[in-house]
Parts: C-alpha cells; sequence; structure tokens
C-alpha cells in the first residue's frame, strides 16, 4: 500500500491542537448582520469587517438584483479578453473620482491588489522598506517581486530612515506602510513617511484596506484623513470591508494603472468581478456620498466599546479605529476566552500566531455602524464576566 506523502500534515495539526490554535471554521447561517447567526447560535457579530452594514443595505441590494437580470451571473473571461464589461469602466472611473487619483484599476480581492501591484512594478534590483507589521499580502507581493526587502520596526521612522540612507544613491526603491493595522487597530505614520519618501526619492505606498470606508471625508481613506492627496504614489484601498462587497483596487496616476493592466498577473488570469458585484460597488459609492451618518455612527459606538473596554481594565493596545484588539498574550488562553464569549452570546475571534506574533495572542473585535447600544453593552458585560473568570482582568471589575 502506498504510504501518504502528506501524512506529516496530521503531525503539524496534532502541533496546533497542543498550542490551542486547531480551529474549525464558524459557519454563520444567515446575512452578516450586526447580531448573526452562526453555527446556530444568535450572537453579537464583532467579527465582521462589515463597518457600516452595507452587505444587507437596500441600495445594494437592488443594484445587485437589476445587474443580475440585465447582464447575468458572471462576465465570462478576464478583462484583457472579453472580461471587461462597461460596469467595470464606471466603477473604476468613480473610484479615482473618489480617490482624487488620474486612474483606478479594480483586482479580485485586497490581497491580489497588494500582491500583484508590488510584484509587477519591482524586479530583482530593488529594495523595499517595509513596516514589520504590514500585511501578508504585502510580503507575498515583496517576495514574488524577488526584489531585495528591509523590514523596519513597527511604525518607526527613524529606522525606516536609517535604512534608506544605506542604500545606494539612484536605488529604486518602495516604502510601503499599512494606512491602518489589520490586528492592531493603529494608523500608519502616513506623513512622516511621505516625507521621508519624497527625501529619498522612494515610491510611497499605502495599503488602505481598513481605512476604505472608515477614515477620511466620506471615507476616502488615510490619505485623505491625513490630507497627504498628491504624495502617495500607489493607494490599495478594498472593496470587501466597509464597502460591503467584494475585491480590491488600485489607485495612482495613468501610467501605473495602465502598466498594471499588461503587468499585474491577478489582472491578467482572473476572471473579472461578475456585473452584480461591480454593480453593488457602484452603488456603495452612493452610500458613502449620501450616508455620511453611518459613518458618524461607526465612530459614536466604536468610542462607547472602547471606553467600556478600557474602564473594564483590558489591554486594548494601541488602537485607533474600529479595530479594538483585548491582548492576553498567551495563545491558549485567548482561544478560550474567545470560546467562552461565544458561549455567552458574544463572536469575537481569538487571533494567534503566525497572524500575531507569539506572546501576542488577541482576542479582535471590530465594532459596526450598526451595532445598536444594547448589543454593545451586552457584549461589554459578558467581556467582563468572563474576563473575571479566566483571570484577564481584576476580580473586583463589575460589569459596566
Amino acid at each position: 500500500m502506498r504510504s501518504d506523502p502528506l501524512g506529516y500534515l496530521a503531525t503539524e495539526l496534532e502541533s496546533l491542537t497542543r498550542e490551542g490554535l486547531n480551529r474549525r471554521l464558524r459557519v454563520l447561517d444567515g446575512e452578516q448582520g450586526a447580531e448573526a447567526s452562526v453555527d446556530g447560535r444568535c450572537v453579537i457579530n464583532l467579527s465582521s469587517n462589515n463597518y457600516l452594514g452595507l452587505t444587507t443595505h437596500p441600495r445594494l441590494r437592488a443594484r445587485a438584483i437589476d445587474a443580475i437580470e440585465r447582464y447575468g451571473v458572471g462576465s465570462g473571461s478576464v478583462r484583457t479578453i472579453a472580461g471587461t464589461m462597461a460596469l467595470h469602466m464606471e466603477l473604476e472611473h468613480r473610484l479615482a473620482e473618489f480617490k482624487r487619483t488620474e486612474a483606478v484599476v479594480v483586482f479580485q480581492s485586497g490581497v491580489t491588489a497588494n500582491a500583484g501591484t508590488v510584484a509587477s512594478i519591482l524586479t530583482k534590483d530593488d529594495v523595499v522598506v517595509s513596516d514589520e507589521l504590514n500585511h501578508a499580502s504585502i510580503i507575498d507581493g515583496c517576495r514574488l517581486s524577488r526584489a531585495t526587502t528591509r523590514i523596519f520596526p513597527h511604525k518607526d521612522v527613524d529606522a525606516a530612515r536609517r535604512v534608506l540612507r544605506e542604500l545606494p544613491a539612484g536605488q529604486r526603491t518602495l516604502l510601503i506602510t499599512d494606512g491602518v493595522f489589520s490586528m492592531d487597530g493603529d494608523l500608519g505614520p502616513l506623513p512622516a513617511l511621505c516625507d521621508l519618501a519624497e527625501e529619498f526619492g522612494c515610491i510611497m505606498m499605502v495599503d488602505d484596506a481598513h481605512a476604505s470606508g472608515v477614515f477620511g471625508r466620506n471615507g476616502r481613506g488615510t490619505v485623505d484623513h491625513f490630507d497627504m492627496h498628491g504624495r502617495v504614489d500607489v493607494q490599495v484601498g478594498t472593496l470587501s470591508k466597509a464597502m460591503g462587497a467584494l475585491g480590491g483596487y488600485v489607485a495612482g496616476n495613468g501610467a501605473l494603472i495602465e502598466f498594471l493592466h499588461h503587468r499585474a498577473r491577478p489582472f491578467l488570469f482572473s476572471t473579472s468581478h461578475p456585473p452584480s458585484v461591480a454593480a453593488t460597488c457602484l452603488a456603495a459609492l452612493d452610500v458613502l456620498m449620501e450616508e455620511p451618518d453611518l459613518i458618524a455612527r461607526l465612530w459614536d459606538n466604536t468610542g462607547f466599546f472602547k471606553a467600556g473596554l478600557a474602564a473594564l481594565g483590558f489591554d486594548t493596545g494601541l488602537s485607533e479605529s474600529p479595530i479594538t484588539p483585548v491582548i492576553v498574550g498567551d495563545a491558549a488562553l485567548a482561544m478560550t476566552l474567545s470560546d467562552r464569549l461565544f458561549a455567552q452570546g458574544v463572536f469575537a475571534q481569538g487571533i494567534g500566531f503566525p497572524t500575531v506574533p507569539r506572546g501576542k495572542a488577541r482576542v479582535r473585535t471590530i465594532v459596526t455602524a450598526t451595532h445598536t447600544r444594547d448589543q454593545l453593552q451586552r457584549a461589554l458585560d459578558a467581556f467582563a464576566e468572563v474576563g473575571r473568570e479566566l483571570g484577564v482582568i481584576p476580580a473586583h471589575v463589575a460589569p459596566l
């Protein structure tokens, strides 16, 4: 009998189980809401990137249904052959106006937008200077490009400067940061990095996935939030978080976008978005422009929940966004905290290595515009009860 060449994977899984990191997938039974049915249980959902509740917004639903009825369910091809529809072109034009750039190209996901762009615009002779906590898709793009990658400590602009000083004059260099870091919820030091890029002649790139629809006027992102228009060469945004649908995009000058049409492998070799997705994203842009109260509500809920966790004594790190980690350190403890919260009716996913460094395990929470104050208070009460029982917060701390 042939031996199993993948048998070693069972050993790896056993190791994950011993570390408390072997997690099964939670299954959503209905729509992605502030309160949702997960694994057959009604829970307050603090694990979704659905910041503005647009996954179920009536305007987005209506546009998706209309597009399916008019155009069908798929595009049938990659963009460079027969898969570019008028809806795709309209979406890219609208996104360019929204981001205040010359042009935009839409990708199938934020991951492919990051990885495809970095791998396309750099070669083995180039250098990337990257924050140590940048998203995994940026790391993948750096590897695919074969460029030399130099890492600087998280948000340490002085360290990035020292790296750049060591490089030869005229070295083509990409300086890259997340706009909002997805596990800690803090902002990249974009103004200081833009200064650095201009001083050393770097290409400046920001991954604004978790800032899209959240920061800046009408959700334009951290470039708008910090008023860095014209100083960031490559902006990556997402259509699958606050925008409520699916996909990513790159915004920049016309030459960048035209070059990506010819060299970005995800663009060249993946079927384009179904017409319903493109139409939904257009509706999401309409909502961002016409219903700014959604973003205001998101930030109101964020302030309330952050203050509640802080009052209870939880370590929430340096978060500046609706992403608020509850950092406990030990991976097994983080997973136990997550499971016990779920039993109390709160879905807040545990996160451990390799998504975050060892010793930095946490439960990550994300509030949305559609959470009610009652839901957030019930979640805080559950955190208080479970946190006391597990010794994460002092025993004398009472629910708020």
